[in-house]
C-alpha cells in the first residue's frame, strides 16, 4: 500500500490521482495481457482441435493402409498358390506327354529291331536259296561236263 502525504482536509489529491493513474495503467496492462493470453488459449485450442482431427484422420488412413496391405498380401498369396498349382499341373502334363512320347519311341525302336531281325532272316533265307541255286547250277554244270 502507498503512504500518501497528508494535506489540509486529507491526502494530497495529486499523489492519490497519480497513484490511481498507475493502478489503472497496471490494471489495463494486466487486462491486455489477460486478453492476449485468452486469445492465445483460443488459438491453441483451435490448433489442438485441428491436430486432434488430423491425428484421427491419420489413424484412420493408417488403419485403411494396413487393411489394404493385408488384403494385397492375401491376394498375392492366393495368386502365388494359383500360379504354383497351375505350374504343377503344367509340369505333370509335360511329364506325362514326355513319358507317352518316350514309350512310343521305345515301342517304335522295338518294332524297328523286330523288323530288322525279320528282314535279316528273310535276306538270309533268300541268300541261302540263291546259294543253293548257284550250287545246283554248279552240279548241273559238272554233270554236263561228264557227258
Amino acid at each position: 500500500m502507498n503512504n500518501f502525504n497528508t494535506v489540509f482536509r486529507g491526502y494530497d489529491k495529486d499523489e492519490v490521482k497519480a497513484y490511481l493513474d498507475n493502478v489503472i495503467k497496471e490494471y489495463e496492462t494486466l487486462l491486455n495481457s489477460k486478453k492476449q493470453a485468452d486469445k492465445e488459449i483460443i488459438d491453441l485450442k483451435k490448433k489442438l482441435e485441428y491436430y486432434e482431427n488430423l491425428e484421427s484422420t491419420l489413424n484412420r488412413a493408417l488403419f485403411s493402409a494396413e487393411s489394404a496391405g493385408d488384403d494385397i498380401k492375401k491376394m498375392a498369396r492366393r495368386e502365388a498358390e494359383s500360379l504354383i498349382n497351375e505350374a504343377k499341373k503344367n509340369a505333370n502334363r509335360i511329364i506325362n506327354d514326355a513319358l507317352i512320347k518316350a514309350e512310343k519311341a521305345s515301342d517304335s525302336a522295338d518294332r524297328l529291331r523286330r523288323n530288322t531281325e525279320l528282314l535279316k532272316r528273310k535276306l538270309k533265307r533268300i541268300i541261302e536259296a540263291q546259294l543253293e541255286v548257284i550250287e545246283e547250277m554248279d552240279r548241273l554244270e559238272m554233270k554236263d561236263e561228264e557227258y
